[in-house]
């Protein structure tokens, strides 16, 4: 087993199609854990291996592997950079002890980089960044490295100089060593600096010494006196400065070619901390409700994290945590979460779609073990002794939802299969609505829902439907009137014979139904009176205009008569449904849409068209708060305006903007609105 100052844990972060997977790939097979290559854009990547990562080219599901490095253990966590699995992401970086920052030197810094930073700010990850794809066509380094200034706040220090760009991408110059490192056959050698650098580099080197001062007293006050600082000084301050995330250290490479992997290898194990370097890390103790701390190392008492659970047809569930504390061997583990002992067979490490058996698991390592219980997602594992319980990051909350089905009608084995990917996938949720009868499948966006019916049908060979959901309008009136309602039949033998006079008005919204028995004198016998009420509720439930339930209704029973003989429940509960009904058309009958109180968090640029759009969904502003860089915009909106609003925010705001939303209250639809609503209704009862 490995020292755990000789582990490192690294996670990948940046947005979409800036190379994370490409490098996480060329670092693996220039330390020789990989035997081949491999390209995202051929499906070739040992990083994405999944069906669907392979078919749109994008990482769907966090990855990992290992890989050694100058007798170090390097755990690598490749996160995906699309909206839609930003959770992944979010999870995976709660558990790392570093970032490996990629930003594209053709495009520079994205709107959605910013999600990125904030989640290495958050956690406080020393953090490296790469400026990726330097060897194609418009790379930029110095423009990229400024962006990345002005944006990220990360404090961005030049360590690697590149030599070159474009096809013309060789090497770079190690500022810190004041030496080259040429680009051959994926390997770095050392050179002297170019000449035409050479000034260059005496700029950023006295630039290096200056940001590390600054990070530290002692460093700059001798800095101040003497101008300078001595090697030792230099790297001792650069580690610490790092460690401590005052500094991100900057890199150039091109994964693809396979130019600089070794130097970002040389700045993992040299530059960024293991696991007992890392603050310790603090949790709750379940029995006395104290704050309880565990520091990174291997005789501390074990205790771990479950970020991800996999559901694999063959193996069963594979749950994967990431250990914090002590060691890990034998076959039982205590989950403090849910406050019970669990057994585990073999302990795994994972690497790309591979699985390699270890014996035991020290601080800094992600494992996996097969088929457990009662483990989920966000748990903590411990030492039942020492028990302690992490805070977990709380999972995105869905902003879209679909109405489910099975497209060939086995719906049985659909839902199961969605059912195991819930514990796969924390975003997902499954629903059942009331009133309208449907099942629905929520989740964080479009590409979201599309992949889930990939993976099912893949893995469970169940194809999913989706259709927009039916929205939960619902009928009222807004007159009063009286109105009777007779059931009478003569077909031989013994009739049928009921009469009911009722006055119907409308109650405040929210109070659903109110029924008073005004007879008097026993025109109508006691024993038939709430079967009048009954007749009524049920006539409610199907509606009169366009078939929603009915509902802020209060019905008085006024008068009637009654047949000794031809009376009956039966006969009084059809004399009430036919009061109901007529009475409705005759009282100004109006249609009530659920209204949705939403929260729209935007960058101050979008506000205008935001509001904009708002208003044209028959939205109404309540009002806005500001943070530091985003504008909270509260409103009052339509359900029905807003099934989609995820696809539009995210084209109108290039992503950054997001929302929340929840059931508010019933209000009226508008008139022409309304009367397509009924028509629609009128044209499938035809049908």
């Amino acid at each position: 087993m490995q020292d755990v100052q000789h582990i490192r844990n690294v996670v990948f972060l940046g947005h979409g199609n800036s190379g994370k997977s490409s490098l996480a790939e060329a670092i693996l097979f220039t330390a020789g854990s990989l035997k081949r290559l491999g390209k995202v854009d051929e499906g070739t990547s040992s990083m994405d291996f999944e069906p669907e990562e392979s078919k749109r080219k994008i990482s769907i599901g966090t990855a990992f592997n290992q890989l050694t490095w100058q007798k170090n253990d390097v755990y690598c966590i490749d996160t995906p950079g699309d909206d839609n699995f930003f959770n992944e992401t979010r999870f995976a970086a709660q558990v790392a002890d570093s970032a490996i920052l990629t930003v594209g030197a053709v495009l520079g810094v994205r709107p959605q980089t910013e999600k990125f930073v904030d989640l290495i700010k958050r956690h406080n990850l020393p953090c490296l960044i790469c400026v990726t794809k330097m060897d194609r066509e418009r790379a930029n380094f110095q423009k990229t490295v400024d962006g990345i200034k002005e944006a990220t706040g990360l404090n961005p220090v030049v360590l690697y100089l590149p030599i070159g760009a474009e096809d013309q991408f060789k090497g770079v110059v190690d500022i810190m060593a004041n030496k080259a490192l040429l680009f051959v056959d994926g390997k770095a050698e050392a050179a002297p600096v170019p000449a035409e650098l050479a000034d260059e580099v005496a700029v950023m080197r006295e630039t290096l010494m200056e940001n590390v001062a600054e990070t530290d007293d002692e460093l700059i006050e001798k800095f101040l006196e003497e101008g300078t600082l001595s090697e030792e000084e230099l790297k001792t301050g650069l580690v610490k400065a790092i460690k401590e995330a005052k500094i991100a250290p900057v890199c150039a490479c091109a994964a693809l070619v396979n130019k600089g992997s070794s130097v970002v290898l040389d700045a993992i194990v040299n530059l960024l901390p293991s696991p007992d370097q890392r603050e310790v890390r603090g949790g709750i103790n379940p029995k006395n409700k104290e704050t309880a701390e565990r520091p990174g190392t291997a005789d501390a008492p074990f205790s771990a994290l479950v970020f991800k659970t996999m559901a694999d047809p063959f193996a069963g569930r594979l749950t994967i945590f990431r250990i914090f504390s002590g060691t890990l061997k034998g076959d039982t583990f205590y989950n403090a979460s849910k406050g019970t002992s669990e057994r585990f067979g073999q302990l795994f490490v994972m690497a790309g779609k591979e699985q390699k058996p270890v014996d035991e698991a020290v601080p800094g390592m992600v494992v996996a073990v097969a088929k457990l219980k009662e483990t989920t997602t966000g748990d903590t594992l411990c030492d039942e002794a020492n028990q302690i319980v992490y805070p977990m990051v709380e999972p995105l909350p869905p902003v879209i939802a679909y109405a489910v089905g099975a497209k060939k009608g086995d719906e049985e084995k659909l839902f199961s299969s969605i059912t195991r990917l819930l514990d796969e996938d924390l975003t997902l949720k499954l629903t059942r609505e009331q009133q309208t009868h449907e099942t629905l499948i929520s989740g964080v966006g479009q590409v979201h829902l599309e992949v889930i019916g990939e993976k099912i049908k893949r893995k469970f060979g169940v194809e999913m439907e989706l259709r927009p959901p039916r929205i939960p309008y619902r009928e009222t009136l807004k007159g009063k009137v009286t109105v009777q309602g007779k059931h009478k039949k003569q077909s031989g033998g013994r009739g049928q014979f009921g009469d009911c006079t009722i006055e119907m008005e409308p109650l405040p919204r929210g109070e659903h139904f109110q029924f008073l028995d005004k007879i008097v004198g026993g025109v109508i016998p006691q024993q038939y009176r709430p079967a009048v009420e009954k007749g009524i509720l049920e006539a409610m439930e199907r509606g009169v205009i366009a078939g929603y339930p009915f509902v802020d209704l209060k019905v008085s029973l006024i008068d009637g008569s009654y047949h000794t003989v031809d009376s009956s429940e039966m006969a009084f509960k059809v004399a009430g449904s036919l009061a109901f009904k007529k009475g409705v058309v005759q009282a100004n009958p109006v249609l009530l849409e659920p209204i949705m109180e939403v929260e729209v968090r935007v960058p101050k640029d979008f506000v205008g068209d935001v509001m904009g759009d708002l208003n044209s969904r028959r939205g109404r502003v309540l009002g806005m708060d500001s943070t530091d860089k985003y504008e909270v915009i509260n409103a009052h909106v339509p359900q029905s305006e807003i099934l989609l609003y995820a696809l539009d925010l995210t084209s109108m705001t290039g992503g950054r903007g997001t929302f929340l939303t929840k059931f508010s209250h019933y209000e009226e639809v508008p008139g022409q609105i309304a009367e397509k609503i009924i028509a629609d209704f009128k044209e499938q009862a035809e049908e």
